[in-house]
Protein backbone atom coordinates (compact mmCIF):
# COMPACT_ATOMS: atom_id res chain seq x y z
CA UNK A 1 0.00 0.00 0.00
CA UNK A 2 2.88 2.36 0.90
CA UNK A 3 4.36 1.91 -2.14
CA UNK A 4 1.18 2.29 -4.23
CA UNK A 5 0.15 5.71 -2.28
CA UNK A 6 4.00 6.54 -3.29
CA UNK A 7 4.10 5.86 -6.55
CA UNK A 8 0.28 7.96 -7.04
CA UNK A 9 1.25 11.19 -5.48
CA UNK A 10 4.86 10.93 -7.01
CA UNK A 11 3.55 10.75 -10.57
CA UNK A 12 0.88 13.28 -9.72
CA UNK A 13 3.50 15.64 -8.45
CA UNK A 14 5.62 15.59 -11.89
CA UNK A 15 2.67 15.83 -13.93
CA UNK A 16 1.52 19.01 -12.17
CA UNK A 17 5.19 20.23 -12.15
CA UNK A 18 5.49 19.72 -15.85
CA UNK A 19 2.29 20.71 -16.67
CA UNK A 20 3.45 24.13 -15.33
CA UNK A 21 6.95 23.95 -17.52
CA UNK A 22 4.73 23.43 -20.48
CA UNK A 23 2.62 26.58 -19.79
CA UNK A 24 5.46 28.67 -19.37
CA UNK A 25 6.89 27.94 -22.06
CA UNK A 26 3.70 27.91 -23.98
CA UNK A 27 4.14 24.44 -25.82
CA UNK A 28 0.82 23.06 -24.18
CA UNK A 29 -1.08 25.15 -27.06
CA UNK A 30 -0.35 23.32 -29.46
CA UNK A 31 -4.03 22.75 -31.19
CA UNK A 32 -4.74 25.99 -32.44
CA UNK A 33 -7.43 27.57 -35.13
CA UNK A 34 -4.72 27.00 -37.93
CA UNK A 35 -4.51 23.41 -37.23
CA UNK A 36 -1.49 21.35 -35.49
CA UNK A 37 1.61 23.28 -34.44
CA UNK A 38 4.02 20.47 -34.85
CA UNK A 39 6.93 22.50 -33.28
CA UNK A 40 4.88 23.14 -30.12
CA UNK A 41 3.86 19.41 -30.44
CA UNK A 42 7.17 18.31 -30.06
CA UNK A 43 8.23 20.90 -27.36
CA UNK A 44 5.12 19.50 -25.42
CA UNK A 45 6.29 16.24 -25.73
CA UNK A 46 10.00 16.67 -25.01
CA UNK A 47 8.76 18.57 -21.72
CA UNK A 48 6.82 15.47 -20.39
CA UNK A 49 8.83 12.94 -22.35
CA UNK A 50 12.26 13.26 -21.13
CA UNK A 51 10.87 16.04 -17.86
CA UNK A 52 9.33 12.97 -16.32
CA UNK A 53 11.83 10.63 -16.71
CA UNK A 54 14.61 12.88 -15.39
CA UNK A 55 12.63 14.03 -12.69
CA UNK A 56 12.36 10.46 -11.43
CA UNK A 57 15.90 10.18 -11.82
CA UNK A 58 16.86 12.64 -9.76
CA UNK A 59 14.92 11.30 -6.64
CA UNK A 60 15.69 8.06 -7.28
CA UNK A 61 17.34 7.35 -4.64
CA UNK A 62 15.56 8.81 -1.58
CA UNK A 63 12.40 7.12 -2.99
CA UNK A 64 14.31 3.68 -3.59
CA UNK A 65 15.05 3.80 0.39
CA UNK A 66 11.69 5.22 1.99
CA UNK A 67 9.81 2.62 -0.74
CA UNK A 68 11.76 -0.24 0.67
CA UNK A 69 12.68 0.67 3.82
CA UNK A 70 16.30 0.62 3.19
CA UNK A 71 18.64 1.92 6.07
CA UNK A 72 22.23 3.25 5.16
CA UNK A 73 25.28 1.78 6.67
CA UNK A 74 26.72 5.17 7.56
CA UNK A 75 28.98 3.59 10.57
CA UNK A 76 28.89 -0.51 10.40
CA UNK A 77 27.20 -2.37 13.58
CA UNK A 78 28.78 -5.82 13.08
CA UNK A 79 31.20 -7.20 11.14
CA UNK A 80 28.47 -8.20 8.15
CA UNK A 81 28.22 -4.35 7.75
CA UNK A 82 31.59 -3.49 7.87
CA UNK A 83 32.70 -6.44 5.14
CA UNK A 84 29.82 -4.97 3.07
CA UNK A 85 31.39 -1.39 3.44
CA UNK A 86 34.82 -2.94 2.65
CA UNK A 87 33.23 -5.23 -0.91
CA UNK A 88 32.08 -2.13 -2.20
CA UNK A 89 34.46 -0.25 -1.90
CA UNK A 90 36.97 -2.25 -3.07
CA UNK A 91 34.64 -2.86 -5.81
CA UNK A 92 34.27 0.93 -6.47
CA UNK A 93 38.04 1.53 -6.84
CA UNK A 94 38.49 -1.24 -9.06
CA UNK A 95 35.78 0.34 -11.49
CA UNK A 96 36.72 3.94 -11.04
CA UNK A 97 34.50 4.97 -9.26
CA UNK A 98 33.66 7.08 -6.44
CA UNK A 99 32.15 5.08 -3.39
CA UNK A 100 28.90 5.01 -3.52
CA UNK A 101 26.17 4.85 -0.59
CA UNK A 102 25.69 1.45 1.01
CA UNK A 103 22.47 -0.08 2.52
CA UNK A 104 20.26 -3.29 3.65
CA UNK A 105 17.03 -3.84 3.44
CA UNK A 106 14.47 -6.46 4.68
CA UNK A 107 13.28 -8.39 1.87
CA UNK A 108 13.31 -11.49 -0.19
CA UNK A 109 16.79 -12.48 -1.76
CA UNK A 110 17.67 -9.51 -4.03
CA UNK A 111 19.75 -6.24 -4.67
CA UNK A 112 19.83 -3.39 -6.20
CA UNK A 113 21.68 0.08 -7.44
CA UNK A 114 20.19 3.35 -8.37
CA UNK A 115 20.91 7.42 -8.22
CA UNK A 116 21.18 10.30 -10.57
CA UNK A 117 25.17 10.63 -11.19
CA UNK A 118 27.67 7.68 -11.41
CA UNK A 119 29.86 8.85 -8.37
CA UNK A 120 27.30 9.67 -5.81
CA UNK A 121 25.05 6.01 -6.46
CA UNK A 122 23.27 3.90 -4.56
CA UNK A 123 23.88 0.15 -3.88
CA UNK A 124 21.78 -1.81 -1.31
CA UNK A 125 21.00 -5.56 -0.93
CA UNK A 126 18.71 -7.63 0.97
CA UNK A 127 18.94 -9.36 4.22
CA UNK A 128 17.44 -12.57 2.16
CA UNK A 129 20.28 -12.28 -0.22
CA UNK A 130 22.85 -12.21 2.96
CA UNK A 131 21.21 -14.52 4.63
CA UNK A 132 20.99 -17.53 1.57
CA UNK A 133 24.41 -16.58 -0.26
CA UNK A 134 27.89 -17.10 0.40
CA UNK A 135 30.39 -13.88 0.28
CA UNK A 136 31.59 -15.06 -2.96
CA UNK A 137 28.23 -15.17 -4.45
CA UNK A 138 27.31 -11.87 -2.54
CA UNK A 139 30.92 -10.11 -3.65
CA UNK A 140 29.83 -11.07 -7.27
CA UNK A 141 26.13 -9.55 -6.74
CA UNK A 142 28.01 -6.73 -5.49
CA UNK A 143 30.06 -6.41 -8.33
CA UNK A 144 27.12 -6.84 -10.80
CA UNK A 145 25.56 -3.91 -8.99
CA UNK A 146 28.62 -1.15 -9.09
CA UNK A 147 29.25 -2.49 -12.78
CA UNK A 148 25.33 -0.99 -13.65
CA UNK A 149 26.61 2.51 -12.02
CA UNK A 150 30.08 2.18 -13.22
CA UNK A 151 28.51 1.62 -17.21
CA UNK A 152 26.16 4.69 -16.07
CA UNK A 153 22.98 2.69 -16.86
CA UNK A 154 20.69 4.42 -14.48
CA UNK A 155 21.48 7.31 -17.13
CA UNK A 156 21.17 5.88 -20.29
CA UNK A 157 17.81 3.97 -19.96
CA UNK A 158 16.95 7.42 -18.65
CA UNK A 159 17.72 8.78 -22.09
CA UNK A 160 16.18 6.67 -23.44
CA UNK A 161 13.08 6.40 -22.23
CA UNK A 162 13.11 10.10 -22.41
CA UNK A 163 13.65 9.93 -26.14
CA UNK A 164 10.80 7.41 -27.34
CA UNK A 165 8.51 9.25 -24.19
CA UNK A 166 8.81 11.58 -26.75
CA UNK A 167 8.06 10.30 -29.90
CA UNK A 168 5.06 8.47 -27.88
CA UNK A 169 3.41 11.66 -26.61
CA UNK A 170 4.44 13.27 -30.42
CA UNK A 171 3.29 10.74 -32.90
CA UNK A 172 -0.07 9.52 -30.94
CA UNK A 173 -1.58 13.08 -30.98
CA UNK A 174 -0.15 13.97 -34.55
CA UNK A 175 -1.59 10.87 -35.73
CA UNK A 176 -4.80 11.22 -33.93
CA UNK A 177 -5.31 15.00 -35.07
CA UNK A 178 -4.67 13.12 -38.97
CA UNK A 179 -7.33 10.66 -37.82
CA UNK A 180 -9.77 13.65 -36.54
CA UNK A 181 -9.52 15.90 -39.62
CA UNK A 182 -8.92 13.60 -42.79
CA UNK A 183 -10.74 10.12 -41.64
CA UNK A 184 -13.51 11.00 -39.27
CA UNK A 185 -13.89 14.64 -40.88
CA UNK A 186 -14.13 16.60 -38.03
CA UNK A 187 -14.55 20.73 -39.84
CA UNK A 188 -15.03 21.96 -36.36
CA UNK A 189 -12.17 24.30 -34.68
CA UNK A 190 -11.40 22.44 -31.82
CA UNK A 191 -10.88 18.71 -32.21
CA UNK A 192 -13.64 15.93 -31.95
CA UNK A 193 -14.08 13.25 -29.84
CA UNK A 194 -11.98 11.24 -32.14
CA UNK A 195 -9.41 12.72 -31.70
CA UNK A 196 -9.44 12.46 -27.77
CA UNK A 197 -10.08 8.92 -28.62
CA UNK A 198 -7.37 7.87 -31.32
CA UNK A 199 -4.88 9.77 -29.07
CA UNK A 200 -5.70 7.90 -26.06
CA UNK A 201 -5.56 3.98 -28.30
CA UNK A 202 -2.69 5.17 -30.26
CA UNK A 203 -0.33 6.74 -27.10
CA UNK A 204 -0.80 2.78 -25.47
CA UNK A 205 -0.13 1.36 -28.77
CA UNK A 206 3.26 3.64 -29.31
CA UNK A 207 3.38 3.03 -25.31
CA UNK A 208 3.78 -0.81 -25.74
CA UNK A 209 6.44 -0.68 -28.45
CA UNK A 210 8.46 1.50 -26.85
CA UNK A 211 8.39 -0.74 -23.40
CA UNK A 212 9.62 -3.40 -26.03
CA UNK A 213 12.47 -1.28 -26.52
CA UNK A 214 13.40 -0.28 -23.46
CA UNK A 215 13.23 -4.17 -22.33
CA UNK A 216 15.87 -5.43 -24.64
CA UNK A 217 18.11 -2.75 -23.84
CA UNK A 218 17.16 -3.41 -20.39
CA UNK A 219 17.86 -7.11 -21.31
CA UNK A 220 21.54 -6.23 -22.81
CA UNK A 221 22.85 -4.29 -20.11
CA UNK A 222 22.11 -7.14 -17.65
CA UNK A 223 24.51 -9.43 -19.69
CA UNK A 224 27.20 -6.52 -19.35
CA UNK A 225 26.35 -6.46 -15.73
CA UNK A 226 27.00 -10.03 -15.07
CA UNK A 227 30.44 -9.51 -17.35
CA UNK A 228 31.76 -6.59 -15.33
CA UNK A 229 31.12 -8.72 -11.85
CA UNK A 230 33.45 -10.90 -13.69
CA UNK A 231 36.10 -8.95 -14.50
CA UNK A 232 35.99 -6.85 -11.14
CA UNK A 233 35.99 -10.26 -9.46
CA UNK A 234 38.80 -11.48 -12.01
CA UNK A 235 36.65 -14.85 -12.60
CA UNK A 236 33.16 -15.47 -14.00
CA UNK A 237 32.97 -18.73 -11.20
CA UNK A 238 31.13 -16.38 -8.37
CA UNK A 239 28.75 -14.92 -10.90
CA UNK A 240 27.63 -18.12 -11.83
CA UNK A 241 27.24 -19.50 -8.59
CA UNK A 242 25.31 -16.56 -7.38
CA UNK A 243 22.85 -16.63 -10.70
CA UNK A 244 22.56 -20.53 -9.66
CA UNK A 245 21.32 -20.33 -6.38
CA UNK A 246 19.48 -17.32 -7.89
CA UNK A 247 17.42 -19.34 -10.15
CA UNK A 248 16.11 -21.49 -7.25
CA UNK A 249 14.47 -18.58 -5.30
CA UNK A 250 11.54 -16.54 -5.69
CA UNK A 251 13.19 -12.70 -6.09
CA UNK A 252 12.50 -10.30 -4.18
CA UNK A 253 9.54 -7.66 -5.40
CA UNK A 254 11.48 -4.10 -6.05
CA UNK A 255 9.18 -0.74 -6.91
CA UNK A 256 8.62 -0.49 -10.19
CA UNK A 257 10.71 2.38 -10.85
CA UNK A 258 14.38 0.00 -9.79
CA UNK A 259 12.97 -3.20 -10.56
CA UNK A 260 14.83 -3.30 -13.78
CA UNK A 261 17.99 -2.76 -11.29
CA UNK A 262 17.64 -5.44 -9.43
CA UNK A 263 20.05 -8.39 -9.49
CA UNK A 264 16.87 -10.78 -10.46
CA UNK A 265 13.99 -9.56 -12.40
CA UNK A 266 11.58 -12.82 -12.27
CA UNK A 267 11.00 -14.79 -15.02
CA UNK A 268 9.04 -14.88 -18.31
CA UNK A 269 8.52 -17.15 -21.37
CA UNK A 270 6.91 -16.93 -24.39
CA UNK A 271 5.73 -12.86 -25.56
CA UNK A 272 6.01 -12.04 -22.01
CA UNK A 273 10.13 -12.31 -22.84
CA UNK A 274 9.07 -9.19 -24.63
CA UNK A 275 8.40 -7.14 -21.41
CA UNK A 276 10.89 -8.86 -19.44
CA UNK A 277 13.89 -6.44 -17.74
CA UNK A 278 16.05 -9.56 -17.31
CA UNK A 279 17.34 -12.29 -19.13
CA UNK A 280 16.27 -15.73 -18.48
CA UNK A 281 19.14 -16.95 -15.59
CA UNK A 282 20.20 -19.51 -18.13
CA UNK A 283 21.33 -17.44 -20.76
CA UNK A 284 23.01 -15.33 -18.62
CA UNK A 285 25.24 -18.26 -17.16
CA UNK A 286 25.93 -19.98 -20.83
CA UNK A 287 27.04 -15.96 -21.54
CA UNK A 288 29.33 -15.82 -18.07
CA UNK A 289 30.69 -19.55 -19.15
CA UNK A 290 31.70 -18.23 -22.65
CA UNK A 291 33.88 -15.27 -21.18
CA UNK A 292 35.85 -18.35 -19.51
CA UNK A 293 36.58 -20.08 -22.50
Amino acid sequence: MKRIALFVITNLAILIMLSIVASVLGVDRYLTARGLNLSALLGFAAVFGFGGAFFSLLISKPMAKFSTGARTIDQPANQMEAWLLDTVRHHAQKAGLAMPEVAIYEGEPNAFATGAFRNSALVAVSTGLLQTMSKDEVEAVLGHEVTHVANGDMVTMTLLQGVLNTFVIFLSRALAYVIDRMILRNEDEAPGIGYFAASIVLNILFGVLASIVVMWFSRRREFRADAGSAQILDSPRPMISALQRLAGMEPGELPRQISAFGINGGGAGGLGMLFASHPPVEQRIAALRALGN
